[in-house]
This record gives C-alpha cells, structure tokens and sequence, in this order.
C-alpha cells in the first residue's frame, strides 16, 4: 500500500474521531499529504536546518 494512501487514511481517521467543531489540525495535515504545498517543505526545512559551527 503507498505511504500517501496510507498517511491519508490515518488523518482522515483522526479527522472524524477529533473533538471539537472543526478539527484544524486534522485538516491541514491532509492538505499537507494531497497537494505537498511549497511553504510545508521550506518550513520542514528551515526547521531542521542546522546552523553552520
């Protein structure tokens, strides 16, 4: 089974079991996951870059 399938499947799972009125988190994730935006990829990015020494 593809990992896409796989993530999407989770979160939307996590979607219909969340608490609250609109679930954002959930949400995002499967944009995220569907359309791998470019600001997701810089953020990852400059989140685990590491500064020179």
């Amino acid at each position: 089974m593809n990992l896409r399938i796989k993530l999407l499947t989770v979160l939307i799972l996590l979607t219909v079991l969340g608490i609250g009125p609109m679930p954002v988190t959930s949400v995002i994730g499967i944009y995220v996951v569907l359309f791998r935006p470019a600001w997701f990829k810089r953020m990852v990015i400059e989140l685990y870059d590491e500064p020179d020494a």
